[in-house]
């Protein structure tokens, strides 16, 4: 049995299965999923999981480069968008959360997303889109290669 992370064989298999700059969406239990492929389907029960508990352990997992939410998570759900900043934050210091209308966050990342995850959130505007990144350091430590200023931090961390 597995040690530890996440256990949901659908969820291991996509985070594994997204390249470099591919998307994923963890999404509300309302959100709107065309094609069955994209699907992973965690809702159990109202705000179980939440979007908070599903995006935390998918950010442990999984490299990225871009966080994606609605204009209106910032405007109109400021404690869960502080959260969301939060979590990346703890990841990435300097990696800002991007936000854009809720109807064109909608249009542009569902029909390109490599997969959503619903989740069981009744959470406005809660959505969130993580682009996967590369791990820097590993993609930078070759002799030669210099490391470009926007993955400068990415590429410094400390993994022994």
């Amino acid at each position: 049995m597995k040690k530890h992370g996440i256990y949901n064989k659908a969820l291991m298999t996509a985070i594994a299965d997204m390249g470099h700059e591919e998307y994923i969406v963890i999404g509300d239990a309302g959100v709107p999923i065309a094609k069955p492929e994209q699907r992973i389907d965690l809702a159990i029960s109202k705000d179980l999981p939440t979007i908070s508990q599903v995006l935390d352990l998918i950010m442990d997992d999984l490299i990225f480069e871009e966080v994606i939410v609605a204009q209106e998570q910032k405007d109109f759900n400021p404690v869960h968008f502080r959260d969301i900043e939060d979590m990346v934050h703890a990841r990435y210091s300097t990696m800002e959360v991007q936000t854009m209308p809720h109807y064109d966050f909608f249009a542009e990342y569902l029909p390109k997303a490599k997969y959503i995850v619903r989740t069981g959130s009744l959470m406005p505007w809660g959505n969130v889109v993580l682009k996967a990144g590369i791990d820097a350091k590993v993609w930078f430590q070759k002799p030669g290669v210099i490391t470009p200023g926007f993955y400068e931090e990415r590429a410094s961390y400390d993994n022994e």
